[in-house]
């Protein structure tokens, strides 16, 4: 793992993680294997992305006697995914925390410009008081990202953390740039974007492989 606390982006380079990524890039990799290790990928990074989470101390009875013990303390999480391909991370972030509530933030990009327009827009209540991770495999532009961060942020979210499993430095330079507060994870940082904003490598439209559209 690279963390860099002045610029609070984290790299997760750890080896299943990047054994994973490396088979989602392969074009053969089926829908089914491809959402399974979306969803893995995604529980691994989140391990990470919660790993400051606060906790209080409670009193719990165990079988054999009473003891002092840790619990996530404040608000419940909140989880955002971007639409579509959010989606498909979502279950990994459940899987560590399922009473965590969701959010949807819908956005397409356009062809032309690459910019997002947003086609819909929820989230879970007293948002500002809850720790609110957003999530979205490629970070490319940073656009959608960048933008779907400015919309939380005027709903009153605060303590925000992006998670991705591909960027390009285009993508994690403007998010960055544009909201330097929030946390970045990311799970490997590619190459560049192509004439048609495309992460190279990369692994292709995650939103197509995950639901298996064309």
């Amino acid at each position: 793992m690279e963390y860099n606390n002045e610029e609070n982006i984290c790299i997760l380079n750890h080896p299943l993680i990047q054994h994973k990524i490396s088979m989602l890039r392969d074009k053969n990799t089926g829908t089914n294997e491809f959402r399974k290790l979306i969803e893995e990928i995604t529980l691994l990074e989140g391990f990470e992305a919660l790993s400051d989470l606060p906790t209080v101390d409670v009193e719990i009875e165990t079988p054999i006697e009473k003891c002092i013990t840790p619990v996530i303390s404040g608000r419940k999480l909140a989880v955002v995914p971007i639409l579509r391909a959010g989606l498909g991370m979502l279950g990994g972030i459940l899987a560590l925390v399922p009473s965590a509530k969701v959010g949807h933030i819908g956005l397409f990009r356009d062809e032309e410009s690459h910019e997002p327009h947003e086609y819909f827009f929820k989230l879970p209540s007293l948002i500002d008081e809850r720790t609110i991770v957003v999530l979205d495999p490629m970070l490319a532009t940073g656009s959608s990202a960048a933008d779907a961060v400015s919309r939380i942020k005027s709903h009153g979210g605060r303590d925000i953390k992006f998670v991705c499993i591909l960027a390009a430095p285009e993508g994690v330079k403007k998010l960055h740039e544009a909201h330097p507060d929030i946390q970045i994870y990311i799970g490997h940082i590619d190459r560049e974007l192509n004439e048609n904003a495309y992460i190279c490598p990369g692994l292709g439209d995650a939103g197509d492989r995950i639901f298996g559209t064309e």
